[in-house]
């Protein structure tokens, strides 16, 4: 910035760094000529791991959200026909796809679902006329396989594949007759007038565009995001379902560091992490921003007034209004495993920066079943590979509460260590000291909906 000296000459001013988030920054430090060569390092490693797709399967993924697009306009239009509105209304009437998680953020890897959210009219409903209708014109799609609804979930969700990708589809219902083409998702004139399911649906997407919009360098915190999810899941510790952390949990976490370390490279921000997430006084909150109350009337996460808050064990907030506490499936024995795994990795980025290790040594599989003597395996049985879907799906959403239960009837004597896996269901291991454990056969009854 320049102003005008009292004699009249021009001189330059510096303004005072922008701060990102809820405190100032820790370091205002650029790289180093090493921090330069081992970022440079960690990128070849990541592109040799295969965690960028290429860019045929990138051009199949847009033109497949193009077809969902077109397939949920034709419905809404055809919904509108059916209920007796005006030729006009019918012409006008409109669904919008936006999407969220890692394709938003635009760290998804080859193979990765989209996460996908379909925004509709008011007069258009979830209960009916998504999961029956829209579902029955999806199941009747050559293009469409694995088809799986999920109308229970605490996000009602609807799984399936099209032309081989995966895809989860949320949808809402907002408070417009017509839904525009250029909807401002992130604004809170969408959030009037509906429910806390249709809430948690939008929030995905304003959630992702709050993240990019609060870090300082969108390149460097994809990179780093991109790293400390690939290690998450090789160390064992990827997966809300089991209590650990999922992919938006580890994208927070990752953008306060960006945000603490606003100038370091990606090579930097990895070891910062680990610095940072180890000396992490829990259940003190992550946050990116300050809470905002609101004006709408929705509950916001803080313990002083909301007692369940008050259990959290390692709360990460999102900043998108209502602000929530994303990891509240964190339980003490999973969050003594992943202070455990920060403290492994923080130990390695300290010998990379030594020169004595190289990034490989980072992503060294964890050795589950070599760490414990007793496990207890859940295997899930039905009649048939479409029955499964959805019997598996109800079976691992309790599972948590099966961690939680086994902790809470020996007093925390018996600590759990779930193993997310993405082709197995997790097992569960006991300490030394106690009786192997018989598998647990999860048969299928009659009346499952209803448990």
């Amino acid at each position: 910035m320049e102003t005008q000296s009292p004699n009249g000459s021009l001189q330059k001013q510096s303004l005072p760094p922008k701060n990102y988030g809820i405190t100032k920054p820790i370091s205002l430090a650029g790289p180093s000529e090493a921090d330069i060569q081992r970022n440079t390092e960690l990128e070849k490693f990541l592109i040799e791991s295969g965690l960028y797709e290429s860019k045929e399967e990138a051009a199949k993924r847009e033109e497949v959200l193009g077809h969902i697009s077109e397939i949920v306009k034709s419905w809404v239009k055809q919904l509108t026909r059916q209920r007796g509105y005006t030729d006009q209304m019918v012409e006008e009437a409109n669904a919008v796809i936006f999407t969220f998680g890692s394709y938003r953020l635009g760290v998804h890897g080859p193979g990765a679902d989209i996460d996908t959210l379909c925004v509709g009219p008011s007069y258009v409903n979830r209960e009916e006329d998504f999961f029956i209708i829209l579902h029955d014109i999806l199941a009747e799609m050559e293009e469409v396989t694995e088809l799986q609804p999920v109308p229970d979930a605490h996000v009602p969700v609807m799984r399936f594949k099209f032309q081989g990708i995966s895809i989860d589809l949320l949808y809402a219902s907002i408070s417009l007759l017509v839904v525009p083409d250029d909807l401002d998702i992130s604004h809170e004139s969408v959030l009037p007038n509906v429910d806390e399911q249709t809430v948690r649906s939008l929030n995905g997407c304003r959630v992702a565009d709050e993240i990019l919009k609060l870090v300082p360098n969108v390149e460097h915190f994809r990179m780093t995001l991109r790293c400390l999810e690939f290690w998450a899941k090789r160390r064992g510790v990827y997966s809300n379902v089991t209590g650990f952390l999922g992919g938006l949990n580890w994208a927070l976490l990752v953008a306060r560091v960006c945000q603490l370390y606003p100038n370091a490279v990606p090579s930097m921000l990895v070891s910062r992490f680990f610095r940072v997430y180890t000396q992490w006084r829990w259940p003190n909150p992550v946050m990116l921003c300050s809470i905002e109350e609101g004006e709408l009337g929705f509950p916001v996460w803080d313990p002083r007034k909301n007692p369940q808050d008050r259990f959290h064990h390692m709360p990460i907030i999102t900043p998108a209004y209502p602000c929530m506490n994303s990891s509240y499936n964190v339980s003490l024995s999973t969050l003594r495993v992943m202070m455990e795994q920060f403290q492994f990795g923080n130990r390695i980025c300290v010998e990379i920066e030594q020169n004595k290790s190289q990034w490989s040594a980072l992503f060294e599989p964890h050795l589950f079943f070599e760490a414990y003597r007793n496990y207890l395996q859940v295997d899930i049985v039905s009649a048939d590979a479409d029955d499964l879907l959805a019997w598996k799906g109800w079976v691992e959403s309790r599972l948590r509460q099966l961690t939680l239960k086994i902790e809470r009837d020996t007093n925390g004597m018996l600590q759990c260590h779930p193993y997310p896996n993405e082709r197995q269901l997790p097992a569960f291991v006991f300490p030394d000291g106690y009786r192997r454990p018989s598998i647990i056969e999860a048969s299928k009854p009659a009346d499952w909906k209803n448990l």
